[in-house]
């Protein structure tokens, strides 16, 4: 856990309808809240990379989730951050997922598992339903024991295809960031 000292540049990929007014209103972007978030519950934006959020949101449009593919930037403050490029992080989920598996059993409920979508191309178990559990737990586990809750979760995922025959770089890698405390973005602007 980590208190990250710089604000950073996020996008976003929504529907042009949805971006204007968050960019020109202050109307809230959407929380996602779906039970295969790669980082649990948050408002998802692309760190730093434009380009991948509106790829996002011409997927979105694909299947029917997105009338207008648009492009928002938001200007945010990482604040208290389960930041998972972080090795003590990544120990630290691994111990929640532990504490996780043996609730789940004690219930006799079966662990969630991360799988392909049959809406994409990739191959790269989009569909990250443990991730997602785990994540969220950790938020649940926070406030049970009463601890500071997360205002961010930021991951680094590799996806998509080589970049070149041999290569261990993917076209579509990235680093995302969830926010959960929308006090966190300082401002949305319209992308260029």
């Amino acid at each position: 856990m980590s208190k990250v000292p710089s604000f950073v540049v996020g996008y976003h990929g929504c529907d042009r309808a949805d971006g204007e007014a968050a960019a020109i209103s202050g109307a809230p972007l959407r929380m996602s809240n779906q039970n295969h978030d790669w980082l649990g519950e948050g408002t998802y934006f692309w760190d730093s990379d434009p380009r991948r959020a509106l790829e996002w949101a011409e997927e979105k449009k694909g299947y029917h989730k997105c009338k207008d593919p648009f492009v928002v930037g938001a200007i945010i403050d990482l604040g208290y951050c389960l930041d998972l490029s972080l090795r003590e992080n990544l120990e630290f989920l691994a111990g929640v997922y532990k504490t996780f598996e043996r609730e789940r059993t004690a219930l006799g409920l079966k662990m969630p598992v991360n799988r392909d979508s049959p809406n994409v191309t990739s191959k790269n178990k989009v569909i990250r339903s443990l991730d997602c559990a785990i994540i969220n737990y950790v938020h649940t586990l926070n406030k049970r024991a009463g601890l500071r809750p997360f205002d961010t979760v930021r991951g680094l995922f590799v996806e998509g295809e080589p970049a070149y025959p041999g290569s261990e770089i993917y076209h579509k890698t990235h680093v995302q960031i969830a926010v959960r405390n929308p006090d966190c973005i300082k401002a949305v602007f319209i992308h260029r």
